[in-house]
């Protein structure tokens, strides 16, 4: 009996479970591009066009390799419209009763299945390194779920930079290497880019005409679209940039907006690159002395073990970690975050490449984006909100743990153990924005003091009860008590009117 094998925008792998579960010779391929999954939050231009080019492709390489696929584009006149629409609507086509689907990065996918009048059965996404169950066992009876513990697991369970037993080098983790301000010049031309070709034109023709008032610029449109130009991409990584990755990685620069980042994320997350062959990629430069050890393990940390574990963060606390707000933070999210006019040069440049690439790096949405709707108390569902609109590389198994948890500390502490804030002093520190700013980062308060100085008191002050017994702390709170009782309220008192402003809209 013919069955139906349900292959998502983010599973474009021919390795995916669904696929190996199924028998080609009777079995059919659906993949459709419908407006449920493009509209349930409005995605930037980039996301959608990168994805549905990349479906297009996808289907036609299995057509290739000998599958039945019944593809849907998003202008078909018979396209339903939604995931299941499709399925119900191939599955009477075709007499199928069943459905074999890998499991979606998403509860709220996941629970559209299950609620089918078809027997889905949702399989496990082998595609990552831990399942769900192995983190499951590893979290089990475990007070704090801290991530360096579970990186130096992966370590051993792929044996990446690993030497018998023990870490390559002696150290599991060279981070304290990794901390560099911003240099006086890049020496790469920042990742590979591509031209559309023919299936890439199309889409975009398609997307600018249903999406085209979305946040977000379509055009220039340089990703890569399939697995070689992915491997490309990746090659080309290595050998210009991950060098000096490592370095760099954590430092911001008004000119450059890649440095040496490797903006291979959207490739990973929707499977036309595995993490093994990325880590494995950079292992081999290191060990053929093309690369630094701080460079090679800093890179593979991130995948192996940041990105494992959020993932296993994000199906461990369930369908509520969304919703999450410890801090009961309730501001709406400012104008400034789709484009509004603001003086604070670290914000306008990382929203205005957000909205011209669909990208912004770590830093950038953890220190100046994330870092300001925390101190901001902005509501940490409208932050999600916003995240997963705005990036190419966000699905919500990993943007989600890193916003509510890593960014905006909603989830109480799970994943992070201290909020991660910050004055205007490490922005100024890791880049070159503060120099061609309005506000004087070297003001505490009065005319022209850095708002982020500002609220980064504001917060901790509001937060105290919270906050004061904290181990990791304690040192801002003496800091602060040590100031002058009147300088204390100056600072409150500056902030409260920078806060009523920013809710009234104004520019700020």
């Amino acid at each position: 009996m013919t069955r139906l094998v349900l292959v998502l925008g983010d599973q474009l792998s021919p390795d995916l479970s669904a696929l190996a579960k199924a028998d080609r010779s009777r079995d059919v391929v659906v993949m459709a591009e419908v407006a449920d999954e493009a509209t349930y939050v409005q995605h930037h231009p980039k996301k959608i066009a990168l994805i549905f080019a990349a479906m297009r492709k996808f289907a036609a390489t299995l057509r290739e390799d000998g599958w039945q696929v019944r593809y849907c584009a998003l202008d078909d006149p018979a396209n339903a419209g939604s995931i299941p629409g499709e399925l119900l609507r191939r599955a009477e086509e075709t007499g199928a009763t069943e459905v074999i689907a890998t499991r979606p990065g998403e509860w709220r996918l996941i629970g559209l299945l299950d609620e089918m009048p078809l027997k889905v059965r949702q399989l496990e996404d082998t595609r990552f390194i831990a399942s769900t169950r192995d983190f499951e066992d590893w979290a089990e009876g475990r007070r704090a779920l801290r991530m360096e513990y579970f990186y130096r697991d992966m370590r051993r369970k792929t044996g990446l930079l690993m030497d018998g037993d023990q870490p390559t080098g002696g150290q599991w983790n060279y981070d304290h290497d990794n901390r560099k301000p911003a240099p006086g010049s890049i020496d790469t031309g920042g990742p590979m880019q591509f031209t559309p070709d023919a299936v890439v034109e199309e889409v975009l023709d398609l997307v600018e005409a249903r999406f085209g008032n979305s946040f977000g610029d379509l055009r220039p449109f340089h990703f890569a679209t399939d697995p070689g130009q992915a491997r490309r991409a990746l090659a080309h990584f290595i050998r210009h940039a991950l060098p000096k990755f490592g370095d760099y990685q954590d430092a911001m620069l008004n000119d450059h907006r890649f440095l040496y980042h490797a903006l291979i994320s959207p490739y990973l997350n929707i499977g036309l690159l595995s993490p093994l062959e990325v880590c494995q990629a950079a292992e081999a430069a290191y060990r053929a002395g093309d690369a630094p050890l701080n460079a090679a393990e800093g890179f593979i940390r991130q995948i192996i073990g940041w990105r494992e574990y959020v993932r296993g963060i994000y199906f461990l606390e369930g369908p509520e970690y969304t919703r999450r707000n410890a801090l009961n933070h309730q501001r709406g999210l400012p104008w400034l975050y789709w484009g509004g006019e603001t003086r604070m040069n670290c914000l306008s440049k990382a929203v205005q490449q957000t909205r011209e690439d669909g990208y912004a790096h770590h830093i950038q949405r953890l220190m100046v984006t994330g870092n300001f709707a925390l101190l901001a108390g902005v509501n940490p569902s409208e932050v999600h909100d916003w995240y997963l609109r705005v990036y190419v590389d966000a699905f919500e198994w990993v943007e989600a743990p890193n916003v509510v948890g890593m960014s905006q500390f909603a989830d109480g502490g799970v994943i992070a153990s201290k909020p991660y804030v910050s004055s205007g002093a490490y922005i100024n520190r890791m880049s070159d924005y503060c120099k061609s700013c309005h506000y004087k980062v070297s003001r505490k308060s009065g005319e022209g003091a850095c708002p982020f100085n500002l609220l980064y008191w504001h917060f901790l002050d509001r937060h105290r009860d919270r906050f004061e017994g904290n181990a990791r702390m304690g040192n801002m709170y003496r800091t602060w008590d040590r100031m002058d009782a009147d300088h204390r309220k100056t600072v409150l008192r500056e902030a409260g009117v920078f806060l009523d402003r920013l809710g009234a809209g104004e520019a700020v």
